[in-house]
């Protein structure tokens, strides 16, 4: 068996599946499906909170308990975020370097800088000029915020902790906290991948460990501020670690495929997922403290029973315009606060719930726009609606 000897690490190359050129990593459509489900809860979590959903035309067709999970799931589809990054980021550095330890390190920052710094970049400029201008909900206005404070901590990745020291930012550019837990863990993990990476179970066992510590990381907030509860980098980090180990327990199990194991698989996560959405209170007051990692849990079986073609006829079928949301999810999470708010300053038919009872129906019932579009491109959205997402 060949062998390569890195100090006093071995790592037996001959089992390690060589690494695959970019085209060879292909999209999977139930994972898909589930990121554009996350995009999805944080959208209609916003927009609910500008517009309560059962103030609506909505109230007369779906049950309140379902208008209530979809107003304050945004936080949850977060966490389906973050697991689902965890996930694909791990993938794709087996599928392109076999090895933890094998990863190329300039390779791996420069693409995740080249994917998530324009765009970015960009949103900050844009909403820096509309604070400049003093347009309403752009200002950071509590004592100890400014707006070059706000923008270099959204460019430098630390807006979770500048909110913690001085109080909540305005909600267009309070969505940009969850990229502080993002870029910590895209500092952290090539480096344990090149560490840790070179022995057997070493890259699993760490994010095992943090995976597993996600009820922990909960109580030791108890008596946090509400805002640190809330973006905190441990249970974050917690939930991309179980990503990681998902994916990396795909890879061992992949040769060992069984219908009937993953079939059980996808419908206890997709069961669980289900639950916490919808039921959350009564999750809680079964688990505590451990129901983050039993949403966790939940998301990676899910995702696992995906990779392994679970569910594939029904996740290609009808869910084009999901998909789609899931391939520009990153765009419209970091544009749909700002969009949303430049649309409801600009039209004064949006201007209070009363006047909007229609929207929501005609938004989930339009059959174009931005969901019938080729996958290339997003359409603009017709000046008669009242929000933009692109």
């Amino acid at each position: 068996m060949e062998t390569e000897l890195r100090g006093d690490a071995t790592l037996k190359t001959s089992t390690l599946p060589p690494p695959l050129p970019v085209d060879g990593l292909k999209r999977n459509n139930g994972v898909d499906c589930l990121r554009g489900i996350a995009i999805l809860l944080v959208v209609i979590h916003h927009l609910a909170l500008r517009f309560p959903l059962t103030e609506t035309d909505l109230s007369r067709y779906l049950p309140q308990r379902l208008l209530r999970a979809l107003t304050w799931d945004g936080p949850k589809g977060v966490t389906l975020f973050f697991v689902i990054s965890g996930f694909l980021i791990t993938t794709h550095m087996v599928q392109r370097w076999g090895n933890p330890a094998r990863l190329d390190l300039y390779d791996f920052v420069s693409r995740r800088v080249a994917r998530i710094m324009p765009c970015l970049i960009g949103l900050i400029v844009i909403i820096s000029l509309l604070g400049a201008l003093r347009v309403p909900s752009f200002v950071p206005l509590s004592a100890g915020q400014s707006l070059g404070g706000a923008a270099f901590s959204a460019l430098f990745k630390h807006l979770n902790v500048y909110e913690a020291r001085t109080g909540y930012l305005p909600a267009y550019w309070d969505v940009l906290w969850s990229l502080s837990v993002e870029k910590l863990f895209y500092l952290a993990f090539p480096l344990v991948c090149l560490t840790l990476g070179r022995y057997r179970g070493g890259l699993l066992t760490c994010a095992l460990v943090l995976a597993l510590a996600a009820p922990w990381c909960e109580w030791i907030l108890r008596n946090s501020p509400e805002i640190w509860q809330e973006k905190a980098y441990g249970p974050g980090l917690c939930a991309i670690a179980t990503g990681v180990v998902t994916a990396l327990l795909f890879r061992s199990a992949v040769s060992a495929n069984s219908q009937r194991s993953t079939a059980f698989a996808g419908w206890c996560g997709a069961g669980g997922l289900c639950a916490y959405l919808f039921w959350g209170s009564v999750v809680w007051s079964l688990f505590s403290w451990a129901t983050p990692l039993f949403f966790n849990a939940s998301i990676a079986l899910t995702l696992w029973a995906f990779a392994r073609d679970w569910g594939a006829t029904a996740t290609r079928s009808g869910t084009g315009w999901l998909r789609l949301w899931s391939q520009r999810s990153y765009e419209l999470y970091l544009s749909h606060m700002s969009s949303s708010c430049l649309s409801s300053h600009s039209r004064t038919g949006c201007a209070s719930p009363q006047k909007t009872d229609g929207f929501f129906t005609l938004w989930y019932s339009w059959p174009r726009s931005p969901w019938g579009v080729p996958s290339t491109t997003l359409s603009p959205v017709p000046a008669t609606r009242c929000f933009s997402f692109a």
